[in-house]
């Protein structure tokens, strides 16, 4: 369901269908007798037309975002997460997401590396950013279109920017102190009351994390098509999240 608030602007609001928050990974949400929402972490994620599943892997991807969360918080960023509902889901704000996410790059992707060519992998001084609306190969837009849409004001995507720009810092430099890249990331925002947040968290495709040093024995999140890539990938990340 779509809102349409008095600012104009176009917000996405949660139900209890089940919703990819960025076309990357399915959650099951619903409101609790509180009035937060309850984000269900599955053991699948979809990759195309088709489900990569692994046993656990949603305890273990609620127990990453709830660590990253939180790690957030600690550097006064504005993040929608309260806590720990169970061993699968985490409690949320009732916010109003903004129906377009910010894909952030501190290394060479694939797409960038033939259009300037760069080699993939290369780290990058300055991190780049993506604006993305809708699902598929074809999301990616400008500032401009979301503005020209009404799908944020100028001040709200400043601001939307300026927390991206924070959460990056804070999470690459996690990443490098444990001789990893952290090579892209998904941040979706929404909105209660009047206040931004970081919402949803991430998931073993919209956090990208490579070591310093690739080899053979390395893993490639950009290549995860079957349950043990994923099963590795998932526990390569519980790992760094856990020491």
């Amino acid at each position: 369901m779509l809102l349409l608030p008095n600012n104009k602007n176009i917000l996405a609001k949660k139900s209890t269908d089940k919703h990819n928050s960025n076309g990357n990974v399915s959650k099951s949400i619903s409101l609790d007798g509180n009035n937060h929402l309850i984000i269900d972490f599955p053991d699948f994620i979809d990759e195309g037309k088709k489900k990569i599943r692994v046993k656990g892997l949603g305890e273990k991807f609620a127990a990453i975002n709830s660590f990253l969360l939180d790690y957030l918080k600690e550097y006064h960023i504005p993040v929608a997460f309260i806590r720990n509902k169970a061993k699968t889901s985490l409690e949320f704000l009732n916010y109003n997401k903004f129906p377009f996410f910010i894909r952030i790059y501190n290394a060479v992707d694939k797409r960038t590396a033939k259009i300037f060519n760069r080699k993939e992998f290369d780290t990058l001084t300055l991190p780049l950013f993506e604006f993305h609306y809708g699902e598929g190969k074809d999301s990616l837009v400008s500032e401009s279109h979301l503005i020209s849409f009404e799908l944020c004001t100028y001040e709200e995507l400043k601001l939307i920017t300026r927390i991206c720009s924070k959460v990056n810092a804070v999470l690459k430099s996690y990443f490098e102190r444990r001789v990893e890249i952290l090579a892209e990331l998904d941040c979706c925002f929404g909105k209660v009351d009047d206040k931004i947040y970081v919402v949803e968290g991430f998931s073993p495709k919209s956090i990208k994390v490579l070591p310093q040093e690739m080899n053979n024995k390395s893993i490639n999140p950009y290549k995860i098509t079957t349950p043990t890539q994923l099963r590795k990938y998932t526990d390569h990340l519980f790992k760094l999240t856990s020491s």
